[in-house]
């Protein structure tokens, strides 16, 4: 298990992988978006990356901070931000009774900067060319959505959810639950299923490899 850091893509750690350990065939559990953080599950070997479907459709933790009052095309905080000059700072009640609205099964429309493939195009290349088309909502739950913390314009929520589950969006939801907008400013996520990612390693760790033993055909979370 790898502990993603901010910046670099899903596909950049695989290729630090290959270079750590020589191995070709390796794959990983659930994209995170370059500016997400976070726990990456990899699969080494030809066996383990077959497998490793099993592991994508497991259900999600996430650690999240909001910015509150402002909006962003991609939901994100690298899209286009416009401020919503007229939003006001909110009671934290307000916020609790919001959130309490988003746990429970759900419809939810994918974001147009996803990776998610419609009429065979990605979203994000088209909204990358500016084009924006109609989205099917897809049928998620969030188990549960705990307020971490709160000092406006800034809201940290945790969310255990179901795979499928964009955050950016659920961002965005909640934002316009509120009347005031807000936009995903950080994203960590902390669990697939039972594998946690307090149990994971950065990649400078396993640059060390001596210390490590690599088990070609398994899951990197097997490291030892």
């Amino acid at each position: 298990m790898l502990n993603k850091p901010s910046g670099p893509t899903s596909h950049d750690m695989v290729d630090q992988l290959r270079r750590i350990t020589g191995i070709r065939r390796i794959g990983h559990a659930g994209t995170l978006d370059p500016f997400a953080s976070g726990l990456l599950i990899m699969a080494v070997g030809r066996t383990a990356t077959r497998e490793i479907s099993s592991l994508v459709k497991m259900d999600k933790e996430y650690e999240a901070e909001l910015r509150l009052g402002a909006v962003s095309d991609s939901h994100d905080r690298t899209g286009k931000i416009s401020e919503n000059l007229k939003a006001e700072k909110l009671d934290q009640s307000v916020i609790l009774e919001a959130l309490l609205k988003f746990v429970g099964p759900q419809k939810q429309i994918p974001p147009m900067h996803s990776a998610k493939k419609v009429g065979g195009h990605k979203l994000y290349e088209l909204a990358r060319k500016g084009i924006e088309i109609e989205r099917e909502p897809s049928d998620i739950v969030i188990y549960s959505l705990e307020l971490l913390s709160y000092q406006w314009p800034a809201l940290k929520i945790r969310v255990h959810c179901s795979s499928g589950t964009y955050i950016r969006s659920l961002a965005y939801d909640i934002g316009q639950a509120l009347g005031c907008g807000a936009y995903l400013n950080e994203l960590k996520r902390t669990k697939i299923g039972s594998y946690e990612l307090k149990k994971a390693h950065t990649i400078d760790e396993l640059k060390n490899w001596q210390n490590f033993i690599f088990f070609p055909d398994s899951f990197a979370n097997e490291l030892s």
